[in-house]
């Protein structure tokens, strides 16, 4: 089967897609992103006195600011609770942010139905087994290149790029590129 120009760039940029992984891609309309190990490469710095500290990737960072921009929802499902991750989420313009979810289902069922989306049309990034519950239920499931086997056996496609490490932005480049949008050269820093 021949390959779209969108689908060939992508497979130069960053890894050979399916077509069923670049059809399952262009529906989405709901990205759902955890935090850590995915926007931040899953380690807690911790201050002498209990201060958090999380690093985040600024080309993620312009990932979701693109994606946002193309008129793809942003969300985030975390089961911790950190001002870093809603300074750094708002400061992104994502406007759906869960923190402290231990039940990840409950957020995504909240967002589904707020939005009026379905399943189909979200997709979720995860790295170890608190996000498979959602990515079992999602129409696009990602894994980052480092995640747990068990999240990568799940995933419809797991990413090059490690987490933290540019794997949201890969993802957001996927989405983009599989709806015929633009991959964006510019913009405010992220």
């Amino acid at each position: 089967m021949s390959l779209t120009p969108s689908q060939q760039l992508f497979n130069e940029l960053y890894a050979d897609t399916t077509n069923e992984v670049f059809s399952k891609a262009s529906k989405i309309k709901l990205l759902i992103c955890d935090i850590d190990g995915v926007f931040s490469d899953g380690r807690i710095y911790l201050g002498n006195d209990g201060e958090e500290l999380k690093a985040f990737h600024t080309k993620d960072g312009f990932g979701i600011k693109s994606i946002i921009n193309s008129g793809v929802q942003v969300a985030v499902i975390t089961g911790r609770n950190s001002k870093i991750v809603e300074n750094r989420m708002k400061s992104l313009t994502v406007q759906h942010i869960y923190q402290g979810q231990e039940d990840k289902v409950i957020a995504f069922n909240q967002l589904k139905e707020s939005l009026s989306i379905t399943n189909d049309e979200i997709a979720y990034i995860g790295d170890d087994s608190p996000d498979l519950p959602v990515m079992e239920l999602v129409g696009f499931a990602v894994a980052t290149n480092d995640a747990h086997p068990l999240v990568k056996r799940t995933a419809h496609y797991t990413t090059t790029m490690l987490g933290g490490f540019g794997a949201v932005r890969e993802l957001t480049d996927l989405i983009m590129l599989s709806q015929n949008k633009q991959l964006s050269h510019s913009g405010t820093s992220s």
